[in-house]
């Protein structure tokens, strides 16, 4: 591998306009594809097969209108209640908000609150009116009963009367008169029975509509009593959920897209605002899904991370063009990455982590990779080496480590898959793939700058001193005889003299700062992790303090009624299962929003105590869950969660089990790959101790701040709380890769010291002293930029800049700097110990290049020739 890359500097550097052009190219076909074909992110994070997600394809199958993005406004009037002018004016804001492009519906909270209100008078009158009806229908009923009493009797004396003249009839008939004369002699007494059926009969058609009347009486009594008792359940389960706050000075309005918010235009963003922030006396806030910005990732605070870097290059590299060349670099490689990850957007759904987490991890790598192969140019140089061979050179020694450095980050992130989370993933390989940019650029594009910039890498004052100490002869053994001297001053020397002080020392430090992540408690944020000046985050705070921290995060509960079920069978089945949902502790309210058409599916809204990342919500989801068997027992309905609150309960705990076999393979990996590069077995659990250590202090430092809320003001957390999901896992990927670079640039350089006799304690002075310059000038910049995104607009990046920043310093300056010398010291040549049988079998990466050296070094000729003209 050093010998390639040997090659593939010197054609670069031969063929330097080429390889410009090319990544010019690149630059400019990722950019127009970026700008041509970039989506719109998101930051509502799925899991495919989930019930979340099943309960969510649910309702866009059969309740489109209810599957769509909402947001909330809360309309506050600090000094006194809403005077009726304020409400008729929000009112009439909110309807027009309700005619723009885009919006499905508007929740009027004056109009709403008024229903709520009026319902226990309502149902109070209904009440009262149904009681009255009651009682002149049961006045009425002693009357229809003594007319069919009437009736029965007045039609037993005509049945009588016809029986005795029938039977007259028949005397006669039987004494021989003809049937004329019997007619003739019964005429008047048949009149008289036929007159009284008629009079009967008109008596009956008079009692059967008094009858009829009465019972469609009793059945509207009826219908009352059930719609009454259905409006009752209906103020029960509303009861405990206001719109309009109990003192008047706030209303908070729902307002339904079409659309998922993150998809929202900005132009509908800000009419909204525009609009709702119209009424005189009135202050809007509008809630996180109107007011997250996630089309910018760079802002002030990460340019000031990027300028503090910059200063330290120019510190350490004394020039102007040394100084930008790795940053250059590093914007080339942003440039490609991030631009890839954005052109990608249009097909692939990520989260705005996504473009983020390259862009940072692109500018620290980028910048680091280019430092570690300028400076070993530069230091060339110095001693004399042709510019053209110095390129090459260091291209194949500094740049295959960094070739090792850089894979080892890609694999980290890329298995980032593992876990079978698919936002997770796209974030992990858009990382690992601005990771292996950064390489590229690192061993391409810049050895092709370098032969542009020539010797102005170096100022005129160094070249002057360079040329002097190199005119003088025996230099070289005088060099050797300085850079020992200097290997036993400083702090390499102070740590292997107070090995024993030092090991102790850098243990306990970073266990005391482990202890905090005990208590690690993983969720999504919410509002209150916003800015505390931001709307968000006002409109977060007043939807706590007026209607209870719940209203910020409701449940949504999907419900499978039963086949065949009537209007009001079927209002009674959300009611049954809404006492249900109500009877979970923890649970505020539980109240039926909407019904399918063919009454099969209702959606339930859930109001929980607390907020959405808080415990006992978490508790509430999975409380609900396991009601669900009851649930279907006793009314027949299955019900499943939904909603941004149950998603972010199952993101969060499926990404804590994914955290223990990650860490798992990441640190198999990292023995692994360790093993292989130094050839000892000691060396890499050293560094997978070391790498353990770092992240543990790294989790209990932002559990303590983010969590807990320590030193909250200074790193602006004004809302403490559960620490962003994935941010375990990513941490546990990047800082892994960074980890395994400081131990290789570190470690490589004892253990060639040590290859070439030195004693082992010397060689691990020898070893730091030359290592210890690039290595905290590099995890410098890697801090400042990482530290740059601590103050990031996207709040969700911020804990993740804080772990990096603070993990990368501990792991290079009390890890790689204190900790893994003072016990190489006390390890002394057993550090090196490997046994023969695996000595044989492993191959000799050689990621120093010392091979490639030497063999270079053999070919170089022993006079210097005239050197190569540079800059041309």
């Amino acid at each position: 591998m050093a010998t390639l890359l040997y090659r593939l500097g010197r054609f670069a550097y031969d063929r330097r306009w080429l390889v410009l052009a090319v990544w010019l190219v690149i630059v400019a076909a990722v950019g127009g594809s970026a700008a041509a074909f970039h989506g719109q992110m998101t930051n509502n994070f799925q899991i495919p097969g989930t019930e979340t997600q099943r309960m969510a394809d649910k309702l866009k199958a059969d309740l489109p209108s209810a599957s769509g993005g909402s947001a909330s406004i809360v309309f506050e009037s600090p000094s006194a209640a809403f005077t009726d002018a304020q409400k008729q004016a929000l009112s009439a804001k909110l309807n027009e908000i309700k005619g723009l492009d885009g919006v499905r519906n508007v929740t009027d909270p004056f109009t709403t609150q008024a229903q709520l209100d009026g319902a226990a008078a309502q149902i109070a009158a209904g009440n009262q009116e149904l009681a009255s009806n009651e009682a002149k229908l049961a006045a009425g009923e002693p009357q229809l009963t003594a007319a069919k009493a009437q009736l029965d009797a007045n039609r037993a004396q005509l049945d009588a009367g016809q029986a005795q003249l029938d039977a007259q009839k028949k005397a006669l008939a039987a004494q021989g008169l003809p049937e004329a004369a019997i007619a003739q002699a019964t005429a008047a007494a048949q009149a008289q029975l036929d007159a009284g059926r008629a009079q009967l009969a008109a008596g009956q058609t008079q009692y059967d509509a008094g009858r009829t009347q009465a019972d469609q009486g009793a059945a509207k009594i009826a219908q009352a009593k059930a719609d009454l008792a259905l409006a009752t359940r209906q103020a029960d389960a509303a009861k405990d959920i206001r719109f309009v706050s109990s003192d008047g000075k706030a209303a908070i309005a729902s307002i339904q897209f079409t659309g998922a918010t993150d998809g929202l235009p900005a132009s509908l963003r800000s009419d909204i605002q525009r609009i709702a922030n119209e009424v005189p006396d009135v202050e809007a806030h509008a809630s996180k899904e109107l007011t997250q910005d996630i089309s910018s990732i760079f802002g002030a605070s990460e340019a000031i991370g990027v300028a503090v870097a910059a200063v330290v290059l120019v510190v350490m590299l004394g020039t102007l063009i040394a100084a930008g060349l790795p940053l250059l670099m590093a914007l080339a490689g942003v440039a490609v990455g991030v631009g890839g990850t954005f052109a990608l957007t249009g097909v692939v759904q990520m989260s705005s982590v996504t473009p983020m987490l390259g862009l940072m991890l692109g500018l620290a790598v980028g910048i680091d990779y280019s430092l570690f192969i300028v400076n070993r140019h530069r230091n060339q140089l110095l001693r004399g080496m042709d510019p053209r061979e110095s390129v090459a050179l260091a291209t194949g020694t500094s740049g295959n480590a960094v070739v090792f450095a850089g894979l080892t980050v890609v694999i980290a992130l890329a298995a980032l898959v593992v876990p079978g989370l698919p936002f997770l993933a796209v974030m992990g390989l858009s990382a690992a793939a601005t990771v292996a940019v950064a390489v590229l650029v690192a061993i391409t594009l810049l050895p092709a700058v370098l032969g542009f910039a020539g010797r102005r890498i170096i100022s005129k004052r160094r070249w002057a001193r360079a040329d002097e100490e190199n005119a003088r002869a025996g230099h070289e053994l005088e060099e050797e005889r300085e850079d020992l001297a200097a290997s036993n001053r400083g702090w390499g020397a102070w740590v292997t003299r107070h090995p024993w002080l030092s090991l102790v020392a850098s243990v306990a430090l970073l266990g005391v700062l482990a202890v905090p992540a005990a208590s690690l408690r993983l969720a999504l944020p919410d509002g209150g992790s916003e800015p505390v000046e931001s709307t968000a985050y006002k409109a977060y705070d007043a939807t706590g303090r007026y209607f209870g921290a719940g209203m910020t995060g409701p449940i949504i509960v999907v419900g499978e009624l039963p086949a065949g079920l009537d209007a009001n069978a079927a209002k009674a089945k959300q009611y049954d299962v809404a006492d249900q949902l109500r009877s979970v502790d923890g649970v505020v309210a539980a109240v039926p929003a909407t019904l399918s058409e063919d009454r099969r599916t209702a959606v339930f809204q859930v109001i929980p105590t607390d907020g959405p990342a808080s415990a006992s919500t978490v508790q509430v989801v999975h409380d609900l869950r396991a009601k669900g068997s009851d649930i279907q027992s006793q009314t027949g309905v299955t019900i499943g969660l939904t909603g941004q609150t149950a998603a972010n309960v199952d993101i969060s705990a499926k990404l804590a089990d994914a955290l223990p076999p990650y860490l798992t393979i990441v640190v198999g990996l990292s023995f692994v790959l360790l093993l292989l590069v130094f050839r000892s077995l000691l060396v890499p659990l050293l560094a997978t101790g070391g790498f353990l250590l770092t992240l543990g202090a790294a989790f209990g430092s932002i559990v303590a701040v983010y969590q807990w809320g320590w030193l909250g003001p200074v790193f602006d957390v004004t809302h403490p709380g559960a620490i962003l999901s994935f941010l375990p896992i990513l941490l546990i990927g990047i800082l892994f890769g960074l980890a395994m670079d400081y131990q290789v640039f570190i470690t490589s350089g004892m253990r060639e010291s040590y290859a070439h006799g030195q004693e082992a304690h010397l060689a691990v002075r020898t070893g730091f002293h030359h290592a210890a310059r690039v290595i905290t000038a590099a995890a410098i910049i890697m801090v400042s930029v990482f530290a740059g995104f601590i103050f990031s607009h996207l709040t969700m990046v911020r804990p993740l800049g804080f772990g990096l920043a603070l993990g990368v310093l501990l792991d290079a300056f009390v890890v790689r700097m204190t900790l893994v010398p003072a016990v190489m010291r006390l390890l002394g040549g057993g550090a090196w110990w490997l046994p023969r049988w695996l000595d044989r079998l492993l191959p000799d990466l050689d990621i120093e290049g010392a091979k490639l050296e030497r063999t270079t070094s053999a070919a170089r000729p022993s006079a210097a020739g005239e050197p190569e003209p540079v800059g041309r």
